[in-house]
């Protein structure tokens, strides 16, 4: 599994990064920048606005079309019904003997920002609200399927293949959604939006530039891809404040998807890809390609000519998922790793998918949060390469979490925005790292396996994320709680990690085994407190004896 002494020289003929690499890198992105509006869309087009119950004495003369109510009524707080916690209770109503009573599936709906709505559709609000969390569910399932299937799908057909059918099939499914008006075939067409919308094109040209850049740009260009997410969020917002019929709202987002049309003409397939098949000739003809347009001249094509991949029948070819948990010590990082992706998902969509909860233009605060990621990444392209992947990682994290617990206890208003912000800019900056972090941990011959699995969490927290904001029913600040406490938990496990910073790459599982043994972020600390408390006592005892010293020679050192 070491590399390939051959292909590597290829690679290199073309540089790190030049005029095609990039060309090619901004193609790939656009997968990335859909991905985000596509997966942000449901924010929009299913929106759940403020609601409350058709009140029979209050909306007197009214029919139920929600269409002709007012949400707001001068006589509305002597009906509104309250919970056990004292909070209004917007599913009951009390009438004048006091009873309280249900809606009946009436409901009378505040149509400030949203005039229209999935939700207002089918009325998933209330005892069906749960519904509402089960369509962002089954979309975050379709993006876990997506990245197993097309993910290994890629691996045989080639990325190039894969990232330009999931374009088509994102444009077909995103049209579909918009003119389906039932809501079990809306979901089963939503599960395939979330495979190719999300799932496929954004993993595949992910590999596709990992593939094609030099080591020294893979953190940049890595972090390119979640900045060009988060750019789809703010174009997600954009749209939906602009648009408020979400019919032609979602046709809007479906359009985008048309500028991955031209890819099959305009991308070129991973030259890692097809030298590991065997299509030697064709890999070079791209590096010919790109040596071309970077307006490098001296290539010898010959040296490379005739000669194909490694050979593969070696016993290390078998290792696979399994190996995670074999040996003790890469099971435990595993395990750890597995949950810092599953923490990190959970925060970060728990916080994209709920800005409607925030107060405020909801749009522009979905617009904020999309913002609030760019600085986030910014640090990590700036510092992870200074202070090490561990110590950042943690930072953000506990930046993150600790964000969010507080928020949890202070009033809604501003100051719960900002703090908000300021969790999204954590958690964007420690995403990002865990990407390139699990890679350097383990070793080459379950490398792959160990990213994968880790993707494989995030996927599923994201699938719990609308699920676990139900728990504001017991209480509104429930998950924020949560989703601040396990961000604060994975950052404690994260000290377990050893630093990957400068150091070489474990190639064998032996080798993994190995790797940074001893190596904690928790022995860091203990090392430089007691390396400090060394430093007070060796200055403390300097200063006794200089003061012993001058004593004995006559000298009054003491201070009257």
């Amino acid at each position: 599994m070491d590399k390939d002494p051959i292909l590597e020289d290829l690679m290199s003929q073309m540089g790190d990064f030049g005029k095609y690499q990039f060309r090619q890198h901004v193609l790939h992105v656009l997968g990335a920048f859909l991905a985000g509006v596509h997966m942000l869309s449901l924010v929009t087009v299913a929106p759940t606005p403020k609601h409350r119950c058709l009140i029979p004495n209050l909306d007197i003369g009214i029919n139920s079309n929600t269409s002709n109510l007012t949400f707001f009524h001068p006589d509305l707080d002597s009906y509104l019904s309250t919970k056990g916690n004292g909070e209004v209770d917007y599913c009951r109503w009390k009438t004048n003997e006091n009873t309280t009573m249900g809606c009946n599936g009436q409901f009378v709906y505040d149509t400030t920002y949203f005039k229209t709505s999935r939700v207002l559709d089918w009325n998933l609000i209330c005892d069906n609200r749960w519904e509402r969390a089960i369509i962002q569910t089954i979309y975050m399932f379709g993006v876990l399927i997506g990245a197993i299937v097309l993910g290994s799908l890629a691996d045989k057909y080639g990325r190039k293949t894969i990232f330009y059918i999931s374009g088509i099939f994102q444009l077909l499914a995103a049209l579909s959604v918009a003119f389906i008006p039932n809501f079990i075939v809306y979901c089963v067409f939503l599960f395939f939006y979330g495979m190719f919308g999300s799932g496929g094109a954004y993993v595949t040209g992910f590999v596709l530039t990992m593939e094609l850049v030099g080591p020294k740009r893979r953190t940049i260009c890595g972090t390119a891809f979640s900045a060009s997410f988060a750019v789809g969020v703010m174009v997600v917002a954009f749209w939906g404040y602009m648009i408020s019929n979400i019919q032609i709202l979602q046709i809007v987002y479906a359009c985008h998807s048309l500028v991955l049309i031209g890819h099959w003409w305009l991308v070129d397939e991973s030259i890692r890809w097809l030298w590991g098949q065997g299509r030697t000739e064709d890999a070079i003809a791209i590096v010919k390609k790109g040596i071309r347009i970077n307006g490098i001249k001296d290539f010898d094509s010959t040296k490379f000519e005739g000669k194909g991949p490694m050979n593969t029948n070696e016993p290390d070819q078998s290792y696979g998922a399994a190996d995670l948990f074999k040996t003790p010590t890469i099971r435990k990082r595993a395990m750890n790793v597995a949950f810092n992706w599953f923490a990190n998902s959970l925060v970060y969509y728990g916080l994209s998918l709920n800005t409607g909860n925030l107060q405020g233009n909801p749009y522009l605060i979905l617009f904020l949060v999309g913002l609030a990621e760019i600085p986030g990444y910014l640090l990590v392209i700036c510092l992870v390469d200074k202070t090490g992947r561990r110590f950042l990682l943690t930072t953000l994290l506990l930046l993150g979490g600790s964000a969010c617990i507080i928020c949890a206890f202070i009033p809604k208003g501003l100051e719960v925005t900002i703090l908000v912000m300021i969790g999204k800019m954590g958690i964007a900056g420690s995403f990002a790292i865990i990407y390139n972090y699990t890679a350097e941990l383990f070793p080459t011959v379950i490398r792959n396996s160990a990213v994968g699995f880790g993707a494989c969490s995030a996927r599923f927290s994201g699938m719990l994320t609308p699920l676990i904001t139900l728990l504001d029913s017991i209480d509104t600040q429930l998950p924020t709680m949560v989703f601040g406490g396990v961000a604060i938990l994975a950052a404690l496990f994260a000290l377990f990690l050893p630093e990957t910073l400068n150091k070489e790459m474990p190639q064998t599982i032996q080798d993994g085994e190995n790797f940074g043994r001893g190596d904690t972020g928790y022995r860091t600390i203990l090392a430089c407190v007691q390396r400090n408390k060394k430093t007070h006592d060796f200055q403390h005892h300097v200063e006794a004896d200089a003061t012993e010293c001058l004593n004995a020679k006559g000298f009054n050192t003491s201070r009257d």
